[in-house]
């Protein structure tokens, strides 16, 4: 019994429906794509084999995805992700039917306020990639290595807070990941449970 409303409150801090769509396993192979980018160009997972990809989940007008904004928390670890050689895919899977949800232009113009620095950043207004992957939450990450494995799949970091006070003292899940693999590792958390924003899909 207390296993069943652990796993409550789990959905309602992280703000999803408990719905039968699993998060992609890590030690699995990520489901390919294909999206417009911000700039309209058609950007795939397929052109980047060979190369490390971090994908970010993403929704300005969450609270938890402007915690690590408005630090600079997640300008940093797209800067330190790219200055590596990594692809950063920064991907908006809102629909467009909510009121949440922004159009390139928009996105565009949010991303250089914040002077984010994403490879590309993507749009997903149907859902299907960020259903692929069981995205929940804003934000929400995933690395995966330049065979096209899933190596972290989860939270930014472990402190499930919208204080950016927070960010000093968490775990940093996904810099940590992306250490590690620059280092020839094995990622040590490949695993966490994302926290933030429910993601917008259409029957949200």
């Amino acid at each position: 019994m207390k296993a069943f409303w652990r796993f409550v409150a789990i959905c309602l801090f992280t703000g999803f429906a408990c719905q039968a769509m699993a998060m992609v396993e890590t030690g699995k192979t990520a489901p390919g794509f294909r999206l417009q980018s911000l700039e309209s160009e058609t950007v795939t997972l397929e052109q980047f084999k060979g190369r490390w990809v971090v994908l970010e989940w993403v929704n300005p007008d969450c609270p938890f995805v402007q915690k690590h904004y408005s630090a600079s928390n997640m300008q940093s670890l797209q800067q330190y992700a790219t200055t590596n050689k990594f692809i950063w895919l920064q991907i908006n899977s809102t629909h467009p039917g909510h009121p949440e949800y922004r159009t390139a232009s928009a996105m565009k113009a949010w991303n250089a306020q914040q002077q984010a620095k994403p490879s590309f950043g993507l749009l997903d207004p149907q859902g299907i990639v960020g259903r692929a992957y069981g995205a929940r939450t804003t934000p929400q990450m995933v690395l995966i290595s330049p065979t096209g494995v899933l190596v972290y799949h989860g939270a930014i970091d472990s402190i499930r807070s919208a204080s950016p006070g927070d960010i000093p003292k968490a775990i940093p899940y996904l810099r940590q990941a992306i250490e590690e693999s620059l280092a020839g590792k094995a990622v040590s958390t490949a695993t966490s449970v994302p926290y933030g924003c429910s993601v917008k899909y259409a029957s949200n």
